[in-house]
């Protein structure tokens, strides 16, 4: 049995824990993030920026009391920048030591030379780290088949160490924006969830969990405000968390119903492209629900 199986009895155990800690996740989010941890298997993530994927991974750590180890995925990252390098500065200063004192260099590649990066410092850390794989779609075809191949085994092998391996493997999230279709190869490998931008009820009722200042009304119209700029044809479509900044800085700047103006003078906080800006400006009577329709 996983270890992880024993952390929670139920789908809503881990539901309430999920609650408890700020994070409000739909039914099938919370099946497919329990039944990940049950059966020690990597869930991949997808859906549009700004709906809580990363946060999937930060909350889980919290959780279970276990370390967050993340790996930045990004264009040309390679597995030495994943994995693991050698710290050349600190050889050389040994190496210098070494010939001032007239000694023999001792091994220049033992332990204490290794740089861990990510994928290696949760290989090492096993069940005791939450490992996050975020923004995979950002890498390259070839880094991506690297990947697969660490997630098979949870193994290494470091020519000049040796082969080092996880008895248990680490909790791992694995996000994507699908900028690029990830390949069917890694897909088989993990348990999969679209996560969608959340619906009205679940927007407002995460708004008052993240911003309990923000009142039951202005939540709401703020919430189904965004909503309907999501329908608009902007490049960015705000996230969750554009959302909150949103209610918070109406709610810091008094005011309890959104209007034309309280919208505009606050539009940088849930726009952030000045085109996007400009489209919704154009369409703002629809975006506060004020267009007759």
């Amino acid at each position: 049995m996983s270890r992880n199986a024993l952390l929670f009895t139920s789908v809503a155990e881990l539901e309430s824990s999920l609650q408890a800690h700020s994070y409000l996740p739909d039914r099938g989010l919370a099946i497919a993030i329990y039944l990940a941890l049950s059966l020690d298997k990597p869930l991949l993530l997808e859906g549009e920026a700004g709906v809580g994927k990363t946060e999937v991974a930060k909350v889980l750590a919290e959780i279970l009391g276990r370390s967050l180890i993340r790996l930045q995925c990004y264009e040309g990252i390679d597995s030495n920048q994943a994995l693991y390098d050698w710290d050349y500065s600190r050889q050389l200063v040994a190496i210098r030591a070494a010939q001032a004192e007239g000694k023999p260099i001792d091994d220049l590649f033992g332990g204490e030379f290794l740089i861990e990066r990510p994928l290696l410092d949760a290989i090492k850390k096993g069940p005791d780290a939450v490992l996050l794989i975020d923004e995979l779609d950002r890498a390259d075809d070839e880094f991506e088949a690297f990947l697969l191949e660490v997630l098979s085994e949870f193994a290494v092998t470091v020519p000049e160490v040796g082969r080092i391996a996880s008895q248990r493997p680490p909790a791992v999230i694995i996000t994507s924006n699908r900028t690029r279709e990830l390949h069917d190869a890694l897909k088989r490998r993990c348990l999969y969830h679209w996560i969608d931008h959340p619906g009205l009820e679940r927007e407002v009722e995460i708004i008052r969990t993240r911003a309990p200042e923000v009142t039951q009304a202005l939540a709401r119209e703020v919430a189904a405000a965004v909503g309907r700029l999501r329908t608009l044809d902007v490049a960015k479509r705000p996230g969750v968390a554009e959302t909150i900044d949103w209610a918070s800085a109406l709610s810091f700047m008094g005011v309890d119903g959104l209007d034309a103006k309280s919208a505009l003078d606050t539009l940088g906080t849930v726009v952030k492209d000045h085109e996007d800006q400009r489209i919704v400006a154009a369409h703002l009577q629809r975006v506060l629900g004020d267009d007759g329709d």
